[in-house]
């Protein structure tokens, strides 16, 4: 159903946590008849305030989300096709950014550890928490449209939270993923259906957390669940009817190349599922998606060789979904390190050649640097401070392993099973050449035990608890392209529970949601801190910008809210 925006002004909000494990006002953006015309009933008609439609304030063309960096609109989950988070806007910068102050605050009932990155386009801000998917003013924060549904009961492991990360948008449509795996596509005028696509079977241990990744004409979707006993893919719809146009498996079925890993049925509850959204270079057409961890987590002997395609970032075409190479991070990975972190796309020089870069913080504690034209490895670096699983990375790109591996009596794995960094988002500005990331440093204590696949139930075999008296802490790193080294790290205080990514722009600044429950801006050259903002609730969202009427505002979720903050009009 849809809920109607109230006619009160946005306010600040009381943070209350609902115990679920799920996750003053200036001048209107767009007049208030505009805003009105947003607020329909479900099997209401769209309607347009005279003179100035609806669907010319959030239309958006394919050539929209083509824009390089982003500016006003910030059009998809990563900002742009590249994954760099970086906005070209310098209204807030260095020598201002200590004056910025909250704007407005929107709180969500619907989830308590949101994890979306908010879309803006021509004023109007798109966000979801759990099922629910909001318009909102986004100079004001007041609920233009608000269309609700159920969280689905029943579900496992990281789709039992209901956590969701965003929208897609193309045209006048918006696209979200539910928990249980049902692609929507809702008129962004007024939030109503038009039509919903079940894409995974949540009996068979799937769900769904991501963002979808527009390309083309196409809405490409994947599913969450690699823990849970299940066969990963990546699926692609036609964003004008929802019709299936292809899907690609990411483990190899009987006979097919990859196979050798995955004898007998177990093919059918590999893992290396698809719960991020992917990266786009459009001169190559070529989408950039990473996959999870293998299934069971810490148990290889079922699942001999390297398991492909788990712990790999896949490139494929967009057209036909056929692969087109793909690079493994962790081959025959014991220790839950997803390949999930955004792959982000870099043309740069680099060891005194131009070349098409891919740049990738793994989780499992080293950072790789490859030639997307063709997936060949160029070089690797270790971030990570703790980490005794592997020596070095190899001249092909593998990981010289030390032996330490899960055992029965519980052995002590660095990083531990958050991994050295994890799906928030990283970001890299081209004026500094520096890449910019979050790191955990932290040990657990890893436990093998062979066990069944059972319908309904994690397949972890078996897990990993915390080390009594040891304690992760979290940094905000970040790594100099051109040297290859790391620039500067900036350290958290707290307990190394955040899960809040990075933003960078023109300003000369990175944004990014700190271990201490508050939202930071650092000087980018330098990582010298310059201003921050106590949110009272732990971080589990990656920020973004935009500017309305040109005047710039910054925005992150935090806990069951959305912040959005500019600069005084005084």
């Amino acid at each position: 159903m849809l809920a109607a925006a109230s006619g009160r002004r946005a306010r600040l909000c009381c943070f209350m946590p609902r115990g679920r494990r799920s996750p003053r006002c200036g001048k209107a953006a767009i007049g208030l008849a505009v805003i009105w015309a947003g607020v329909v009933g479900l099997a209401a008609a769209p309607q347009k305030a005279p003179g100035n439609p609806v669907s010319s304030l959030i239309d958006v063309h394919v050539a929209n989300l083509l824009v390089t960096p982003p500016s006003s609109n910030w059009p998809s989950y990563n900002g742009d096709y590249t994954g760099r988070r970086y906005s070209s806007l310098d209204q807030i910068n260095a020598s201002n950014v200590q004056r910025l102050r909250a704007q407005w605050v929107f709180h969500s009932r619907s989830s308590d550890s949101m994890e979306v990155t908010p879309v803006v386009i021509n004023g109007v801000m798109f966000v979801t928490s759990a099922n629910d998917a909001f318009a909102l003013d986004a100079r004001t924060g007041r609920v233009i449209w608000h269309a609700t549904r159920p969280i689905t009961e029943g579900l496992i492991d990281d789709a039992s939270a209901h956590h969701n990360r965003g929208v897609g948008v193309w045209h006048s449509r918006i696209f979200m993923e539910t928990d249980n795996a049902h692609l929507l596509c809702l008129d962004a005028r007024s939030g109503n259906l038009l039509w919903d696509v079940p894409y995974a079977n949540t009996k068979e241990n799937y769900g769904a957390t991501s963002a979808p990744l527009v390309v083309k004409n196409e809405v490409l979707v994947g599913t969450s669940g690699g823990d849970d006993g299940v066969r990963g893919f990546l699926m692609a719809f036609d964003a004008r009817t929802g019709k299936r146009l292809w899907r690609l498996w990411t483990i190899p079925g009987p006979g097919e190349f990859g196979s050798a890993s995955w004898p007998g049925k177990s093919y059918l509850r590999g893992g290396g599922t698809t719960w991020m959204p992917g990266t786009y270079d459009p001169e190559l057409n070529t989408v950039y998606w990473g996959t999870s961890n293998p299934s069971p987590d810490f148990d290889g002997s079922v699942r001999p060789g390297d398991d492909l395609y788990t712990a790999c970032v896949l490139a494929l075409n967009p057209d036909t979904g056929k692969l087109k190479w793909y690079f493994q991070f962790t081959p025959h990975d014991l220790f839950d390190y997803d390949a999930v972190e955004t792959p982000v796309l870099i043309d740069a020089s680099y060891k005194g050649r131009p070349r098409k870069l891919l740049v990738e913080a793994n989780r499992n504690g080293f950072l790789y640097v490859l030639d997307r034209t063709d997936g060949r490895f160029l070089s690797a670096i270790r971030f990570a401070k703790k980490l005794n699983w592997a020596k070095t990375i190899d001249a092909e790109g593998r990981p010289v392993r030390t032996g330490v591996v899960p055992t029965a009596q519980g052995s002590r794995i660095c990083p531990g099973f958050a991994g050295a960094t994890n799906w928030y988002s990283p970001s890299f500005n081209p004026s500094t050449h520096l890449f910019y990331f979050m790191d955990l440093e932290d040990c657990e204590i890893y436990y093998l035990k062979t066990e069944p696949f059972v319908q309904g139930r994690t397949y972890y075999a078996t897990g990993a608890q915390r080390i009594p008296g040891e304690g992760g802490q979290k940094f905000l790193l970040a790594y100099n392209l051109d040297t290859g080294r790391i620039e500067w790290r900036f350290p958290q205080i707290g307990r190394g529970i955040s899960w809040a990514g990075t933003l960078t722009t023109s300003g000369g600044l990175v944004f990014f949601g700190d271990d201490a429950g508050s939202f930071e801006a650092v000087d980018a050259k330098t990582g010298t801190p310059l201003w921050h903002f106590n949110t009272g609730q732990n971080l589990h969202a990656s920020p973004m910008t935009y500017a309305v009427d040109g005047r710039q505002y910054v925005a992150i979720a935090a806990g069951s809210d959305i912040f959005s903050f500019g600069l005084p009009e005084w």
